[in-house]
């Protein structure tokens, strides 16, 4: 088993880079490999023929918030996207031009009364910053300054469009807080959920708000060296209650996207039992890691030498992951945030299928 970034490389042309989604979103590609050895050309709204009755979809409900900002430090423009709220009420920021700050300065913003003021700077572009404004008046404020932080490889010259706010959203938002979409959940329509009811499977939320460090690559070449950036989520008691009743019965988890399958694993124990959960989580999952809590993972397909390529060859092992990938690759299959779909089964459970 390998610790090496690079062995979680792969060459992906620009052209499988999915600008904008599938539309309908359910006519996406879904590869199936649920089945050892196995790979199966389907679409998302196949999914309800692949599920059981007794079988548990588990999904995000955090909404995304406009987290990119541009802020004045007098005459000079720093560029702001905010990463994660912190229980004192700063914020945790990434900083394009981080050295024109210091502690202490004052950040106005085009167009608004509102201010930020620099509490602390971290080596790396980090910084907490305390904004003048907090609750619905914060909220407010994000809609006329800030804008949508897509990620990096969707290009907009421009700056994110109108479809991008509806396309960027997932059927499951009710709690604002993430930087990032969780991106398996942009797939879902009425009409899917839907037709997923009528097989009997059942289907609950729980809470991660996605940080900007989702986008950062492993830049250590040893992965045990890479550190994580946390991320807040929340699991209710009748949320983990209904995790363990499926599980005692004998239905299947299904992780709808990492970021559900982390805050899973986070609050599970030694025996595979989901406690209610609200914190920090800031888990990584690699190769070697024995799964407790989900059994079967839909995601999207991540980034070379990203912390989810990581987290995907645990899940599924690292051949099937990597054959899975070379299939994607190999016919078409668009990539990353607005891109198609993967269905995976845990080939390193704690409990024996």
């Amino acid at each position: 088993m390998s610790n090496r970034t690079e062995d979680f490389d792969f060459h992906l042309p620009e052209a499988l880079i999915a600008q904008e989604p599938a539309r309908p979103r359910e006519s996406a590609r879904l590869l199936d490999a649920t089945t050892p050895g196995t790979l199966v050309d389907r679409h998302v709204c196949d999914l309800p023929h692949l599920l059981r009755k007794g079988d548990l979809l588990v999904a995000n409900n955090t909404a995304v918030i406009r987290a990119q900002l541009h802020a004045l430090r007098g005459e000079a423009r720093i560029g702001i996207t905010l990463d994660q709220i912190r229980p004192d009420g700063t914020w945790h920021v990434l900083v394009r031009n981080a050295r024109r700050l210091k502690v202490g300065d004052t950040l106005t913003f085009p167009n608004s009364v509102e201010t930020a003021q620099v509490v602390t700077l971290e080596p790396g572009g980090g910084a907490c910053l305390r904004f003048s404004c907090e609750g619905d008046a914060f909220d407010a404020f994000l809609q006329a300054a800030g804008a949508l932080a897509l990620p990096p490889y969707i290009h907009r010259p421009h700056g994110p469009t109108a479809q991008d706010s509806k396309d960027y959203a997932t059927i499951f938002e009710r709690y604002k807080g993430a930087v990032a979409a969780p991106t398996a959940g942009l797939h879902f329509t009425p009409e899917l959920l839907a037709a997923v009811d009528a097989t009997g499977a059942e289907r609950c939320t729980l809470t991660l708000h996605v940080g900007a460090g989702t986008f950062l690559p492993v830049r250590a070449d040893d992965i045990t060296q890479h550190h994580m950036h946390s991320e807040h989520g929340v699991i209710t008691p009748q949320t983990a209650e209904r995790i363990n009743a499926t599980r005692a019965a004998g239905g299947r988890i299904i992780a709808i996207g990492t970021t559900t399958l982390r805050l899973l694993e986070s609050a599970a124990d030694e025996h595979g039992i989901v406690h209610p959960f609200e914190g920090e989580t800031a888990i990584f999952i690699r190769p070697g890691y024995r799964f407790r809590a989900v059994d079967v993972l839909m995601t999207n397909f991540h980034l070379p030498r990203s912390t989810l390529f990581m987290l995907v060859c645990a899940f599924a092992g690292q051949e099937q992951a990597k054959a899975a990938y070379a299939h994607a690759l190999k016919t078409g299959y668009r990539f990353y945030s607005y891109g198609d779909a993967c269905l995976l089964r845990c080939a390193n459970s704690i409990h024996a299928h």
